[in-house]
């Protein structure tokens, strides 16, 4: 099944924290655990220019995510950590829906 990507123009708009949280809320709707490695796979294939190389646009770049994953954790709004499996909290999946909810109205799939 074909992943479909958002339009670029739009999600550069929203922050890298509020996609990774919709990154791990999409993850978590499919019934899969949220490991790294699940969780950079999720961000590259839904927001291709927010989570690659600057150079190799081709290839996701894992160390975006680790700033703003430490800020969730501190902000409590994701549990988890690279080595184990994130989570959102309640209030991390309040501001997932909020993001995806944004989605739905802008109509941003192609």
């Amino acid at each position: 099944m074909a992943k479909k990507k958002f339009i670029e123009e739009l999600y550069k708009k929203i922050s890298l924290n509020e996609l990774i949280l919709f990154s791990i809320y999409s993850v978590t709707m499919k019934k899969e655990k949220c490991a790294f490695e699940r969780l950079i796979k999720e961000c590259f294939v839904l927001f291709p220019a927010s989570f690659s190389f600057s150079g190799i646009s081709k290839w996701p770049d894992s160390r975006k995510l680790d700033r703003s994953l430490r800020t969730l954790r501190n902000k409590r709004l994701i549990s988890g950590d690279p080595k184990t499996v994130f989570s959102l909290t309640k209030l991390g999946r309040k501001t997932a829906e909020e993001v995806a909810k944004t989605f739905r109205q802008r109509k941003l799939k192609l």
